[in-house]
């Protein structure tokens, strides 16, 4: 039978600190941090030995991120050169096109949203979404709230709860849970789609009815202009180029299989590619130099502000997993939280729906940091925890904390991250959290009780 030592009473009494300070809406690195020294103390023994712990743990985490770091840095380079020469514009008119009614405008930004969220992130599509199609909207009537709303669900929620192309969020969630990084992916697809479905069911329903209650409500007439395009042509080829290579892109990882990192290093390398390409065709060779430097610095500036606190979090909370700790503490760590898993197991009786509610409450809490990210590798180290409790199905349950996390950290029900679609769409931030609210706790509860049967 397991016994807890102080290692693993540090690690949980740290990790309850954790979480104690997001309820009460405070930034978590410092704990983390703190708890990196402690647990470097407890099993080195010296104060020297922590400080070289705190400083491994750091660099072993950002070595297990680095490669998303790299390629969302490299996408957003890439978005930084499309709307250089004006593509994005030409990328987006088709869509305007067919937006007639309030109802057509909701589905339509989303369904952009998620695409575009997908392709080049949320940050940077928030952006290209809102300039481009809340004119369109506000021309029929689609109030900026509800516009936020569908900007807000399809690309912070559905889009990076999912994150199928660039594989971000599942490949942290799988490393820290210890499985295979498509395993996560299978297993999220069908509460994905639960989620998605319950969420934007209900939003849609709230947005009718909300509208059919004040017929003469209308979103004021938005000011943003649509920006000249100095070379057309050029913009064409781009808005075409684009989506062409990361079709050919998707082609090519089902034709050959190709997943996981390989995936993840395919898409970057499609993304340099495409920001030089576009950067020479609209500088010329020798301003291009200076240029794509500038494209690629914003990139890493980006993906870097987004990441550094997670390095740290991710240190602390990559310790509970045997593998990372072996490689930071030493070759005789052992796995804090399997150990912490077979306790609880050995004394606490456990069933499917109090692992799924614990694992979803958890995944909520560490999202409220407004980081979609900081949460995953608790999440996943949990998962793998409650594997030893009972037979559960660890990529499943590594799924729905990532839902969980995601959803609300990424920026959907918590004022200080919707800030950025609030902010393109005129609006209040806290305005648009509580719409938010009662679509995402819906699809919240229904996709636990989904995982709560697929387990």
């Amino acid at each position: 039978m397991v016994t807890l030592t102080s290692l693993h009473i540090a690690y949980i009494l740290i990790t309850l600190a954790v979480l104690t300070a997001l309820l009460f809406k405070k930034e978590i690195v410092l704990p983390c941090a703190f708890g990196i020294l402690v647990i470097g103390y407890l099993y080195r023994g010296n104060v020297l030995g922590a400080i070289q712990t705190l400083n491994n743990a750091i660099i072993h985490s950002c070595m297990e991120l680095l490669s998303i770091i790299v390629v969302i840095a490299l996408v957003v380079a890439m978005s930084h050169a499309m709307i250089a020469v004006g593509a994005d514009q030409m990328l987006m008119r088709p869509v305007g096109r067919i937006i007639r009614t309030r109802s057509t405008a909701f589905w339509v930004i989303g369904f952009a949203m998620l695409i575009m969220s997908w392709l080049i992130w949320p940050s940077p599509a928030v952006a290209l979404i809102g300039a481009l199609l809340l004119p369109v909207a506000s021309r029929v009537g689609l109030p900026a709230l509800w516009a936020a709303v569908a900007m807000n669900l399809f690309g912070h929620g559905a889009s990076l709860s999912s994150d199928f192309f660039i594989q971000g969020a599942p490949d942290i969630t799988a490393t820290a849970a210890g499985v295979d990084t498509v395993a996560v992916m299978k297993a999220s697809v069908p509460l994905w789609v639960v989620m998605c479905v319950t969420t934007f069911g209900v939003a849609f329903w709230m947005m009718r009815r909300e509208l059919k209650q004040t017929p003469s409500f209308a979103a004021a007439a938005s000011t943003e202009t649509t920006r000249s395009v100095a070379r057309p042509r050029l913009a064409i080829v781009v808005a075409i180029l684009i989506p062409t290579a990361f079709l050919l892109d998707v082609a090519f990882m089902v034709r050959f299989g190709i997943s996981g990192g390989d995936a993840t290093a395919l898409v970057a390398g499609t993304a340099l590619i495409l920001m030089s390409v576009i950067t020479i065709a609209d500088h010329g060779l020798k301003d291009a130099l200076e240029t794509a430097t500038d494209h690629l610095r914003d990139g890493f500036l980006f993906a870097i502000k987004i990441f550094a606190p997670v390095i740290v979090i991710a240190g602390f909370f990559f310790l509970g997993s045997e593998s990372f700790a072996q490689a930071v503490l030493g070759p005789d760590a052992t796995g804090l939280l399997n150990d912490i898993g077979l306790w609880l197991a050995a004394h606490i009786p456990m069933s499917h729906i109090s692992i799924a509610l614990l694992e979803t409450a958890v995944g909520a809490i560490t999202g409220l940091d407004g980081s979609g990210f900081s949460g995953l590798p608790l999440c996943g180290a949990l998962a793998q925890t409650f594997s030893a409790v009972g037979s559960v199905h660890v990529p499943t349950l590594a799924a729905l904390g990532q839902l969980s996390t995601v959803w609300v950290g990424g920026g959907t029900i918590i004022p200080w991250g919707c800030i950025p679609v609030a902010a393109i769409c005129g609006i209040k931030a806290t305005d648009l959290a509580k719409k938010n609210l009662i679509p995402v706790v819906c699809g919240l509860a229904a996709t636990t009780l989904a995982a709560i049967l697929l387990m």
